[in-house]
């Protein structure tokens, strides 16, 4: 939800503009900071900022995207695969237009996944007289692609982050550096035959897509159609510590989203995932439904981490408005009942709120800034920050902080 000055805002962030009284208040009567989230030389992805975020040293543990997934899916990963997120997305006149497929619903993703698993993976399959290739239904737009063999040493370009940009040329290569050959025991495929691979899923799947009927429909009434696979993000099956293991205060806990990468980086945390009815990852998910999960976890858990995609996903539409109204849903319909419920509680909570990084509305991709943070617990001594954002934040008395310094304080707080 962090975001940049807007000129239609008066020049005020979103965050500043934003009807947020409940995030102001913790703000006021807690301590502020702003937090590094993406170590140098990572993309500014959701994958690194929330692991990072939990605390871990993303040079030991990133695989990317995909792995995450693959957990939270429920797909057991094994040596010898490669996973690697694969959206279905909205091309137009050679151009990427959507990384959503037009906003593609699960129940009809599912089935475009059946349809490229019969006529693309199995084709491939055959071919190379073993299964090399198959799809994996996530949710919405967010799906998995697993390579037998495959090597993670490719570049391939997020379709967030190229919104309105010829697909062509960001289609997957090798790694320079290890564009040659084999690259460790783990794979079968150099970088080069993984990058060739996945242009031609890519390229047939441009193929086939318009003509499943799903498209078709779509076409007839001048809807944006959801034609083309795009992967990206993917690795090896990664080696996570669970946050029980890093730190001796949690016993137990619990993740909350509608995201299945947040889902797998808890799962690899050791968190038990709680999967809320209604939960979408857009601005019309079920934040009371989050809420009341996060209070009925604290009821047993001493860590329940909350994840909502909504502000994310308007960045991406470049939606403003639409924006706005999800800050104001977050604060209103999540925070505001959790912290009075914590109210009640007989143990203290300590609550903290913070973006994973911007995704400004102007720009429409994530880029790698600090982000605003607030830790609250009822009596403690606040700072002179009155109101949370990205501006106010810079004044707190946390300062900046960096990677897992983060979660070194929020866990070393004892009330």
């Amino acid at each position: 939800m962090a975001d940049h000055a807007v000129e239609r805002l008066g020049g005020k962030t979103l965050l500043q503009a934003a009807d947020k009284p409940m995030m102001d208040f913790l703000a006021k009567n807690g301590r502020t900071g702003r937090l590094i989230t993406v170590p140098e030389g990572f993309p500014p992805g959701s994958e690194v900022a929330n692991t990072a975020i939990l605390g871990y040293d993303l040079n030991k543990v990133y695989e990317g995207r995909g792995p995450l997934e693959a957990a939270s899916i429920g797909y057991d990963m094994q040596p010898d695969d490669f996973a690697i997120r694969c959206n279905i997305i909205t091309l137009e006149d050679g151009k990427i237009i959507t990384h959503n497929g037009g906003n593609l619903q699960t129940e009809d993703a599912r089935v475009l996944i059946d349809y490229l698993n019969e006529t693309l993976a199995k084709p491939i399959n055959e071919r190379e007289g073993c299964e090399r290739v198959k799809f994996i239904c996530g949710i919405q737009y967010r799906h998995l692609l697993v390579i037998k063999g495959g090597n993670k040493h490719i570049e391939c370009a997020p379709p967030h982050d190229h919104p309105n940009e010829e697909w062509k040329g960001l289609l997957p290569t090798p790694c320079p550096s290890r564009a040659g050959g084999e690259t460790g025991s783990r794979t079968g495929l150099s970088p080069a035959a993984t990058a060739s691979l996945i242009s031609e899923l890519i390229l047939k799947s441009q193929e086939l897509l318009p003509q499943h009927p799903y498209n078709v429909a779509k076409a007839a009434k001048g809807e944006r159609q959801a034609n083309s696979i795009w992967p990206w993000s993917g690795g090896y099956r990664p080696s996570m510590q669970t946050l029980m293991e890093q730190y001796p205060q949690i016993k137990s806990g619990t993740v909350i989203s509608a995201v299945d990468l947040i889902q797998g980086i808890g799962k690899y945390a050791g968190l038990k995932i709680v999967k809320v009815p209604g939960a979408t990852g857009l601005a019309d998910t079920n934040y009371e439904g989050k809420a009341q999960a996060a209070i009925d976890a604290l009821q047993h858990d001493d860590f329940v981490f909350v994840h909502v995609e909504a502000t994310d996903e308007a960045g991406h539409d470049g939606d403003l408005d639409l924006k706005l109204r999800a800050i104001n849903y977050l604060d209103q319909r999540l925070i505001k009942p959790i912290y009075e419920a914590t109210l009640q509680m007989e143990e203290p909570v300590c609550i903290a709120v913070l973006p994973d990084h911007p995704t400004p509305v102007e720009l429409r991709i994530h880029v790698n800034e600090p982000v605003p943070f607030l830790i609250y617990y009822k009596g403690m001594e606040p700072d002179d920050v009155q109101h949370y954002d990205e501006v106010s934040c810079v004044g707190g008395a946390y300062g900046l902080l960096r990677l897992n310094q983060f979660m070194q304080s929020f866990m070393s707080i004892d009330h």
